[in-house]
């Protein structure tokens, strides 16, 4: 019989899982080494996975149903959405920017963690209180290792992050997610960043016609939705109907909170989304407005 007299498992305690990853080596008794991607958190670059060319005819399709009200959108998002589904390549344009965005970080991270003298930096990372998403993907802030000297003497845009200097660049889309949001600080260098890349056709700004990443997703579950009600013939209900978008958002600068289907009614720069599990939540802490 065992002798041990603490008993510690409380009801719903779960353990972060990290699913599958590479093994790397080891290094002592107790530290092995894995590998682990990383998904920076607050931005939100063009998709490149699952080859996002092949729907552009989905897309196009998509277009066409929303013109003839088939599909379960509000008119004004549908307007709005119409003109970047109907060129016939909303997936290759994409797939493009997601190529460049790519490229651009490659570039970035191997110009910024270069010293002077050529000796490379540590990278940085500050992971969010939630440690990973679904995929099993650690959520984190990323930047250049900077020593104690150095950051005394850098300002804060100076010391940016990657993921605030992606932004900057255009070729990723301002995407803070409550509660993982950046502090005051912070969250003005990203608003500000965002919005010199928006208003001076940055990156992937300079194509109007663009997607950004999160809204070709949405786009991509909207067109499944809508197929199994138009060619399926199914009659779908509630959340089946119109969880293809789920997220709040917030206008960061008037603290208005917007309906799902309202988000782009929110300049790209100033929006943060909320899960609606966390919208309660997150109207208290962050004194929100309800939405009109």
């Amino acid at each position: 019989m065992s002798s041990v007299k603490i008993f510690w498992d409380p009801k719903g305690m779960t353990v972060d899982k990290l699913g599958t990853r590479k093994y790397e080596r080891v290094t002592d008794g107790d530290t092995p080494y894995i590998s682990m991607s990383i998904r920076m958190l607050s931005i939100d670059t063009p998709e490149t996975h699952s080859n996002p060319s092949k729907h552009d005819e989905s897309l196009a399709q998509l277009a066409i149903w929303i013109q003839e009200e088939k599909a379960p959108i509000k008119p004004d998002l549908g307007q709005y959405l119409i003109p970047k589904l109907e060129t016939g390549n909303a997936g290759a344009l994409q797939e493009q920017q997601g190529n460049k965005a790519t490229a651009f970080l490659e570039k970035l991270i191997m110009e910024k963690l270069s010293r002077p003298g050529g000796d490379p930096r540590q990278l940085y990372i500050r992971a969010a209180d939630e440690h990973f998403d679904q995929y099993g993907r650690l959520l984190a802030y990323i930047s250049p290792y900077y020593k104690k000297e150095e950051l005394e003497s850098r300002t804060l845009k100076e010391r940016a992050t990657f993921n605030l200097m992606m932004i900057e660049s255009g070729w990723a889309a301002s995407f803070p997610i409550y509660p993982s949001i950046p502090s005051h600080p912070n969250l003005v260098l990203l608003q500000e960043a965002g919005k010199h890349a928006f208003e001076n056709d940055l990156g992937a700004w300079a194509d109007p016609l663009a997607l950004t990443g999160y809204e070709f997703r949405m786009c991509v579950r909207l067109y499944t939705t809508t197929k199994k009600m138009v060619i399926d013939g199914k009659k779908l209900y509630g959340s089946t109907k119109y969880n293809w978008i789920e997220r709040y958002c917030v206008d960061m600068t008037t603290r208005e909170i917007f309906y799902p289907q309202d988000y782009y009614k929110v300049k790209p720069y100033n929006r943060i989304f909320i899960w609606p599990k966390d919208v309660v939540e997150a109207v208290s802490m962050m004194n929100l407005i309800p939405p009109k």
